[in-house]
């Protein structure tokens, strides 16, 4: 642990601006992110005695290696770059909303030229106007299908619409008249546009104007006595009525809101906010956050605004870069509206509720109320939310996946067992696949905190010394580990921001990256890249004879601040580099749990990259050879001709025109098809916009490379 004198900046350099601040590790990598309105107060909170401190701000602050900041104009700003900064480093101090873009949304992509209505999770996108989100997506069908009978949009995919639009014959949906069938031309392009504004103008709360039409146009069909058209408009009447049931009225029609609610301890906090709009709820989510971070209630709803209304942030600047039509920039600024609502209801005010307020109202284009319920409907309303932010507490804390406490116990006891300096808070896991020495594949998994960071997992195609795999699995166990750790070293080195300190005063090893502390531009990110972070500790998949060969690469390479343990899977024991006998974990240990779970997560991540290649390599192009042509190449052309036979029956000039392909090129695929001598197979075309060569002896990069008649070619 560095004591936190040793990054102290010196007096007088920190201003007394409002900013930004990020705290770094040893190696680099931010790990706590918070704003002030005066940067030398609230630093100099930090490096007061660290007995005086919070017990987790005391953990921060030894953790860290450096600080800097950066100063910006108003408050305002500082809590956007606040979250920009928390949403690009991730910092492990910071309080995290898990399972924030697990829920389904129902999205109509308005920004297409047939808009579709799907059930979407994941990061928005511009120019898609989302409605939910709901609690399962069944709900989602459910509600869908009720509304096609009178909004007839289109739902199927691209796939199944250039089918049918390509055959003149509509789908399934089609036939029974929940689909308008735009693509047989039943409906034109704008008008289906129109019905799909329509759609999401009902879906925003504008329910009483459409069934208001609806009753009128049955009432002329009644009166011109076509009853069966009066009929089936009816039947839509109650459909409508159906699906806006489904919606509680909890308060006047023309109340938009968002209600937020807390249920917590010291350790952890359940939060639930439902969102209404047209005075119904359409939507409701729930997280559970654990305090990583000394934090209020208030500075809590803060950091829960960020993380609910900052997406819209996000999709605003997501719709700049896309360059949209006046069509699409109308429906972002529409989704930003529907987004953030007029008023804002939450437990306890922010800090600063002036700041957010504004903040809120930026993001809206026009004014929002932040407030805390006080009497009527609404507090009953925040009362309901309440209880339901205390069940899910409840409901949390019997799972034990999730609990902060024993994924702590089991970090604990892997730092006992082991002999560690202090926990390993970073995992990474390696395994090795393959059929009888062929395709042979590895994985790389990373475990932080005691859960898996799945953004960060690698796989690896041992090469071997001779190009065509390592001769067993020690081998190629030592070719993964070194591979890895030689790109450790080179982005390490590569980082900008970092410099060599010759000393090891504080404990770190001569000549390891040190961090400075300063004052940093906004724009500046200064991040290092991910496989610059070095774990606590390496798990590799085997016995003594993969541990040997994983520590005699980060011997070469001259690693000596990692940690390395081998899992046999026989009887589950761990060995350490050197010893004749393993370490035994009790079976029933928190660590021995972790373990496994670490080690089967990197068998799996193998075996699975292993099948990917094997699935590849049995299939095989005529293009594969044809020097200078790369997959996206080989796609074009066979997405212009068709099929290899009738590329084999074009001349070069046809081919040439294909985009992307040069006339060399062109005489080349002739050649490597036809048998022509027409251009010598090594040339390539220096005009060409794809002149990558693919490794010799690698698989097709896609099975989309293989067209008809092109097996075995």
């Amino acid at each position: 642990m560095a004591d936190p004198a040793t990054y102290r900046p010196k007096p007088g350099e920190i201003p007394t601006s409002p900013g930004v601040y990020r705290f770094r590790d040893a190696h680099g990598r931010v790990i706590y992110v918070g704003k002030a309105k005066n940067l030398r107060a609230r630093l100099s909170n930090y490096f007061q005695d660290v007995a005086h401190l919070h017990h987790r701000t005391q953990s921060m602050v030894t953790t860290a290696a450096s600080v800097e900041w950066t100063v910006v104009g108003t408050e305002v700003e500082a809590l956007a770059l606040e979250y920009s900064w928390i949403k690009e480093y991730d910092p492990r101090f910071n309080v995290k909303y898990r399972d924030d873009k697990s829920y389904p949304y129902l999205a109509v992509t308005m920004a297409d030229e047939v808009p579709r209505a799907q059930v979407m999770r994941g990061a928005k996108r511009p120019g898609t106007r989302y409605f939910g989100p709901y609690g399962h997506a069944w709900a989602i069908r459910e509600t869908l299908d009720l509304l096609l009978r009178v909004f007839p949009i289109r739902t199927c995919s691209a796939g199944v619409y250039k089918r049918a639009h390509q055959t003149g014959r509509p789908c399934l949906l089609g036939y029974i008249d929940k689909c308008s069938a735009p693509c047989v031309g039943r409906i034109g392009v704008d008008d289906h546009k129109q019905l799909a504004q329509d759609f999401c103008d009902f879906m925003a709360g504008d329910t009483q104007r459409f069934e208001r039409r609806l009753t009128a146009r049955m009432n002329e069909a009644a009166a011109s006595m076509e009853y069966e058209q009066a009929a089936r408009l009816r039947d839509d009447i109650q459909a409508l009525r159906r699906a806006t049931e489904k919606n509680a009225v909890v308060l006047p029609d023309a109340t938009d809101a968002d209600v937020f609610a807390l249920a917590g301890d010291e350790l952890e906090a359940a939060v639930q906010v439902f969102h209404v709009r047209g005075g119904r709820i359409r939507g409701q989510r729930g997280w559970v956050v654990e305090k990583v971070e000394d934090v209020t209630d208030a500075e809590l709803v803060e950091h829960l605004l960020q993380q609910v209304y900052g997406a819209v942030e996000d999709a605003r600047a997501a719709a700049a870069e896309a360059d949209l039509d006046a069509e699409g920039r109308t429906a972002a600024r529409r989704e930003a509206r529907d987004a953030v609502p007029r008023e804002v209801l939450v437990p306890v005010l922010p800090p600063d509720p002036a700041q957010m307020a504004a903040w809120l109202t930026g993001l809206r284009g026009a004014r929002v109320e932040l407030r805390v319920p006080q009497r009527g409907d609404k507090r009953e309303l925040a009362a309901t939310v309440r209880k339901n932010a205390e069940h899910a507490l409840v409901l949390h804390r019997t799972r034990r996946a999730g609990d902060l406490t024993t994924r702590s116990q089991a970090l604990r006891e892997i730092q006992e067992a082991l002999g560690l300096e202090s926990a390993p808070l970073r995992i990474e896991c390696y395994d090795v696949s393959h059929t009888q020495g062929t395709y042979q594949s590895a994985s790389m998994v990373v475990f932080e905190d005691g859960l898996p960071r799945k953004s960060e997992y690698r796989t690896f195609s041992i090469r071997g010394p001779e190009g065509d795999g390592a001769r067993d699995d020690t081998a190629a166990m030592h070719e993964v580990i070194t591979r890895r750790f030689r790109r450790y070293l080179t982005d390490r080195l590569a980082s900008g921001e970092v410099e060599l300190d010759d000393s090891d005063d504080d404990g770190r090893p001569s000549g390891a990256a040190r961090p400075r502390s300063g004052e940093v531009p906004a724009e500046e990110t200064g991040e290092r890249k991910r496989f610059a972070y070095p774990p606590n500790l390496v798990v590799v998949d085997g016995g003594p004879p993969q541990v040997a060969a994983a520590q005699r690469a980060l011997d070469e390479l001259g690693v000596t601040d990692v940690a390395l343990c081998g899992l046999a899977k026989r009887l589950e024991e761990v060995w350490l580099p050197g010893e004749d006998y393993p370490v035994i974990l009790q079976r029933s240990s928190e660590a021995l749990y972790l373990l496994q779970r670490v080690r089967d997560e990197a068998h799996r991540r193998a075996i699975t990259a292993h099948r990917q290649r094997r699935s590849k390599g049995m299939v095989t192009s005529a293009l594969d050879d044809v020097p200078g042509l790369g997959p996206a190449r080989r796609k074009a052309l066979l997405t212009t001709f068709g099929s290899v036979k009738k590329l084999r029956a074009a001349s070069v000039d046809e081919i040439a025109q294909v985009r992307g392909m040069g006339r060399r090129t062109a005489e080349a695929v002739v050649a490597a098809l036809g048998g022509a001598d027409t251009a010598d197979p090594g040339s390539t075309d220096p005009d060409s916009t794809d002149a990558g060569t693919p490794d010799a002896g690698s698989a097709p990069t896609s099975q989309d490379a293989a067209g008809p008649g092109m097996l075995g070619a």
